[in-house]
C-alpha cells in the first residue's frame, strides 16, 4: 500500500497558515502522508484539527484566507500547490474529485439533478446532448438511485439526504476519476442511509480501485471502510498506520483519547425503574401534519404520530430513536407542548397538559424543558449568556436578581464559569454552547428534560463529556429525561429504555439492554445491524 510506485498523491511537509488574528498560527503544520492505488485512507481528527483544509488544499479550493507557506501536494509529478487555475479546473473532477459533507449546499437548487451532472460532462469535452444523457443515466443506475430518468429531471428539494448524497457521488465518479476525496460525507445521514452510502463507496472504490481520502470524526466509520488512518490534532498528524493497527493498539495519546470517548455498544445494568411512580405518560398520542398542494391537487398529509404511548418513571432516561421522518422530535415538541397533538392524553404527575391553554401552561413550563439539537441557533446572539439563561425564570416571575444569581451558579454547575455569563454565544464552541442551552433548560428547576439530538454536531470528545454531564445532572438533580437521537451508541450509553420509532409509530419499547440484546421489530434489527464499525470493539472493551 505505501510503496512509491503505487502512490497516487503525496502530501510532503505540507504547512498552511492561518489569519494574524486566529487562534493559532497554522491550519496545518508539516503534515506528510500519501494515498496509494486502490487504498482508502481515513483522515480523522476533531473540528479544528486540519483534516478539511488538507482537503481543500488537494483540490486548490482553499479560501482566500488561508495560504500554503511551504511543502508539496505531489499528484504523478504535478505539484498542485504550482499549478494554475485552468489546470486545476482540469484535472478537478477529471482526475480527483470530491463529495462534500452537506450536499444540499453543494448543489444548484435552482437545476435539475440530471442538468447539473450534464453540466460538468459538457465542461470537460462530452459536446454531444445525447451522449451527456446517456451517461448520467448510466452515473445514477451506478449509484442505485431508484428509476433514474425520473431522478434526471428532479431538483435537490425533492430528494432525501442520501439521495441527494448519491448525486454527489454520481457527480464525483463522472469522469472516472483516479482520486475520491470524501470529506464528512455521512456525517448529517441516518444510521441504515450511512451504511448504504459507505457501502456504495466501499464497492465503487474496490470496482474502479480508486484512492479514497475518507474525512470523519466517527471511529465506527473508520472500522467500516478504512485501509489506513491518518489521526490529526490542532493542524498536525499526530499518528499514521493500519487501520486494525491504529484501531486496536493506538500510540498517540490524543487517538487514545479519541477511542476511548467512543460510546460502546453495551448498555448499562438495569436499574429498577418500574418500581417508581410515574413522572410523564403518554396515552394514544397524535398529530398528522396538513399542506395543501395546490387548488386541484387538494390536501398533503403527513403522519408525524400515531398511537405513541410511553412512560418516563421519576429519575429515569427513556431513548426515543429512529430515523429522521420517524416522529421522533414531533413528539418532543409535544411533550413541552411547542406543538399541539391533534390527540391523545401527555401526563405530568397525573394531570393532562395536552389540554392546558395560555397561563394555564405557565406551571407545566417550570416543570418540562427542553434542550436542542442546534444550540447556537436557539440562543439569541444579541445577549449575553447570563441574561440568556435568566429569561426563563423572569418570565415566570423571579426577581431580576436572584434569576442572574441562578445563572451564573448554573454556568458552574455545567463547568463552564461565573465568567462565561459576560460573554456571547458565539464566543463559545459548539460543545459549550451546548453546556448553556442545558443551563438554561435546568434554570426553572424542571422535573422532566427533553434533549433533542443533543450531542448529534459535536466530536466525539465534547459529545463524551456533555453525554457524562447529563447523566451527571440526572443523578445530582433526580431528573427525568426524553432523550432522542438516531444515534444508537448514544442511547445505549445513556438511556434506561427505549422506544423505537419508525413513520411515526413505535414499533418497539423495553429496557435498553433487552432491546439491544435481543431486538423483536425488523426494524430494530435493522438499526443496529447498520451500525458502522459494530463488529470493532476498541482496545478499552476487547481489554
Amino acid at each position: 500500500m505505501t510503496d512509491r510506485d503505487a502512490r497516487l498523491l503525496s502530501i510532503q511537509d505540507l504547512t498552511v497558515a492561518l489569519p494574524a488574528a486566529a487562534e493559532r498560527a497554522h491550519a496545518v503544520e508539516n503534515i506528510s502522508f500519501d494515498l496509494s492505488h486502490g487504498e482508502i485512507l481515513c483522515v480523522v481528527g476533531e473540528s479544528g484539527s486540519g483534516k478539511s483544509v488538507t482537503a481543500q488544499a488537494v483540490m486548490g479550493l482553499l479560501p482566500a484566507t488561508l495560504k500554503p507557506t511551504s511543502g508539496k501536494i505531489l499528484f504523478g509529478d504535478e505539484d498542485m500547490l504550482k499549478l494554475s487555475e485552468s489546470r486545476l479546473r482540469r484535472i478537478r473532477g477529471e482526475r480527483i474529485s470530491m463529495i462534500f459533507q452537506e450536499p444540499m449546499t453543494a448543489l444548484n437548487p435552482l437545476m435539475r439533478v440530471g442538468d447539473q451532472i450534464s453540466e460538468m460532462l459538457q465542461f470537460h469535452g462530452m459536446g454531444s446532448r445525447r451522449r451527456r444523457q446517456a451517461r448520467v443515466l448510466e452515473l445514477l443506475e451506478a449509484v442505485q438511485l431508484p428509476d433514474p430518468p425520473a431522478m434526471m429531471t428532479a431538483y435537490p428539494f425533492q430528494l432525501s439526504g442520501g439521495q441527494r448524497q448519491r448525486v454527489m457521488i454520481a457527480m464525483a465518479l463522472a469522469l472516472d476519476p483516479a482520486i475520491l476525496i470524501a470529506d464528512e460525507p455521512t456525517t448529517a445521514l441516518d444510521v441504515t442511509t450511512q451504511a448504504e452510502v459507505l457501502g456504495l463507496i466501499k464497492a465503487l472504490q474496490a470496482e474502479r480501485a480508486m484512492g479514497v481520502m475518507f474525512i470523519t470524526h466517527d471511529f465506527g466509520v473508520v472500522a467500516e471502510i478504512a485501509d489506513r488512518v491518518a489521526v490529526m490534532q490542532h493542524g498536525r498528524t499526530v499518528e499514521i498506520g493500519a487501520a486494525q493497527e491504529v484501531l486496536n493498539h493506538p500510540k498517540a495519546d490524543y487517538t487514545q483519547r479519541l477511542i476511548a470517548a467512543v460510546p460502546g455498544l453495551t448498555p448499562p445494568e438495569a436499574l429498577p425503574f418500574t418500581e417508581r411512580e410515574p413522572i410523564f405518560e403518554a396515552r394514544a398520542l397524535e398529530k398528522i401534519y396538513r399542506s395543501s398542494r395546490g387548488f386541484f391537487r387538494g390536501k398533503r398529509e403527513v403522519v408525524a404520530a400515531k398511537d405513541v404511548s410511553f412512560v418516563i418513571r421519576a429519575g429515569e432516561t427513556l431513548g426515543l430513536v429512529g430515523e429522521s421522518g420517524s416522529g421522533k422530535t414531533t413528539v418532543g415538541r409535544c411533550v413541552v407542548r411547542l406543538v399541539d397533538s391533534d390527540s391523545g392524553e401527555l401526563l405530568f404527575s397525573g394531570q393532562d397538559i395536552a389540554a392546558l391553554k395560555g397561563n394555564a401552561l405557565l406551571p407545566m413550563r417550570r416543570n418540562v424543558q427542553m434542550v436542542f439539537q442546534d444550540p447556537y441557533a436557539s440562543l439569541n446572539p444579541r445577549r449575553k449568556v447570563a441574561k440568556i439563561i435568566a429569561e426563563g425564570p423572569r418570565a415566570q416571575g423571579v426577581p431580576r436578581r436572584e434569576a442572574m444569581d441562578r445563572a451564573f451558579e448554573l454556568l458552574e454547575l455545567v463547568g463552564l464559569g461565573r465568567s462565561a455569563g459576560e460573554r456571547y454565544p458565539h464566543e463559545f464552541s459548539g460543545g459549550q454552547r451546548q453546556r448553556i442551552g442545558i443551563a438554561r433548560a435546568l434554570a426553572l428547576r424542571p422535573k422532566l428534560l427533553v434533549a433533542d439530538e443533543p450531542v448529534s454536531a459535536l466530536d466525539v470528545s465534547v459529545q463524551a463529556q456533555v453525554l457524562d454531564l447529563l447523566d451527571e445532572l440526572r443523578r445530582k438533580l433526580d431528573l427525568s429525561m426524553l432523550f432522542i437521537t438516531h444515534d444508537l451508541r448514544v442511547a445505549a450509553q445513556v438511556c434506561d429504555s427505549i422506544a423505537v420509532m419508525r413513520l411515526g409509530e413505535i414499533v418497539e419499547y423495553g429496557p435498553t439492554g433487552k432491546v439491544f440484546a435481543d431486538p423483536q421489530h425488523a426494524y430494530t434489527r435493522q438499526l443496529l445491524d447498520a451500525i458502522p464499525g459494530k463488529g470493532w470493539r476498541g482496545p478499552q472493551q476487547a481489554a
